[in-house]
């Protein structure tokens, strides 16, 4: 009966959601570690944990999203976004909706998702059971319960990839999910995350890791009867040697809050050296590469060079007919492509983090972020 539901459900999705994720903007300087905060109580059957993390905005640089819970579709899991280092940039792969979770940096956003999978609860036909001993749940609201112990590695780190980041790759079983069909981030979320673009006390700059509204019981629901402060960051707070501005790892499109860029479709590769190498390599040697000097090199040299050789080739052509007789005159040469200029921009900052060893808990804490 599962597989029916679950096959009724992928059908109804377009031809277009197949085998798409989101890649969305790109930045020189990497985000804050997780702030640790308590889980919201669930407000109800069908509700599904989705983590808090950091946003990137243009004028102001990063800015936390607050955890919350939201009304699933049916049958589906979340796998959240997560920002990946690669090329000398970070670059932002959003969340999306789909059978299986697929990979998401290997991050330890808590509440279950403990950096592979998901261990806060599972769907059995129509219905969504939770594990008691990773979600915050009242069996007064929720009968749909069962505890399973699970192994907590304590990690705040919120990038994967490059130094300091987590270093996680994703499995074979894990690419296969990234090729099923998928829905992007719900309208709810989109303006969730719209509504914290809005509220400054949410921006790094000023929180300096611990935001004010960590998790919120319901999405864009900021009130004190259901947001949750941070209760302290979760590490060391590095301010940017950078403004946002520099920072930005590409001009086109921009992020100022609240647009949902990140949750752009796009179709990545069948590897994953694939997705984290070839994609960075396209970006880089195309247009947006990172802030080292290859990102500037790149940009004006290889970009420049393939745009003004075949602009000036063209203009060649077209002059050809109507300057033949001047040019056979004075003799003159044709006119020369340009040349890329090198202008090396300053090298990208990365934290530094440090994973402590796992250990076993049966039934931790309901008000940690990481169990």
């Amino acid at each position: 009966m599962r597989w029916v539901l679950l096959s009724i459900i992928v059908a109804s999705f377009s031809a277009a959601s197949f085998g798409q994720i989101g890649v969305g903007i790109s930045v020189r300087i990497g985000p804050p570690p997780l702030p640790v905060y308590a889980q919201p109580i669930c407000p109800g059957p069908g509700y599904m944990w989705t983590p808090g993390y950091w946003a990137w905005n243009d004028d102001d640089g990063y800015y936390w999203v607050p955890g919350t819970w939201v009304v699933a579709p049916v049958g589906m899991l979340w796998t959240p976004g997560y920002w990946g280092w690669g090329g000398g940039l970070y670059l932002w792969h959003a969340g999306y909706w789909g059978p299986h979770i697929g990979f998401y940096g290997g991050i330890n956003y808590g509440f279950g998702y403990t950096g592979v999978g998901f261990v806060g609860g599972e769907w059995r036909g129509r219905e969504f059971f939770y594990n008691r001993s990773v979600t915050n749940v009242s069996i007064t609201n929720v009968t749909r319960v069962y505890n399973r112990t699970v192994i907590v590695n304590e990690n705040h780190v919120a990038f994967n990839g490059g130094a300091g980041g987590v270093q996680a790759r994703a499995t074979a079983q894990e690419e296969r999910y990234a090729h099923e069909p998928h829905q992007a981030a719900l309208a709810s979320q989109m303006q969730h995350e719209h509504a914290a673009a809005q509220n400054r006390q949410n921006f790094a700059s000023l929180n300096h890791g611990r935001p004010a509204v960590a998790a919120t019981a319901r999405p864009g629901d900021f009130g004190s009867h259901s947001a949750v402060a941070a209760r302290s960051a979760g590490g060391e707070y590095h301010a940017p040697a950078m403004s946002p501005r520099e920072a930005r790892g590409s001009t086109a499109g921009g992020n100022r809050g609240g647009s949902n860029e990140g949750f752009r479709p796009f179709t990545p590769p069948n590897s994953s050296n694939s997705r984290n190498a070839n994609y960075n390599n396209s970006r880089n040697s195309n247009s947006n590469n990172s802030g080292h000097g290859s990102y500037n090199n790149s940009r004006n040299g290889n970009s420049n060079e393939s745009r003004n050789g075949s602009y000036n080739q063209r203009n060649q052509e077209n002059r050809s007919g109507s300057n033949a007789a001047s040019e056979s005159n004075r003799g003159a040469a044709p006119r020369e492509s340009n040349q890329g200029r090198e202008n090396n921009s300053r090298p990208a900052q990365q934290p530094h983090a440090s994973n402590p060893a796992p250990h076993r808990q049966s039934a931790p804490p309901k008000e940690e972020h990481h169990r």
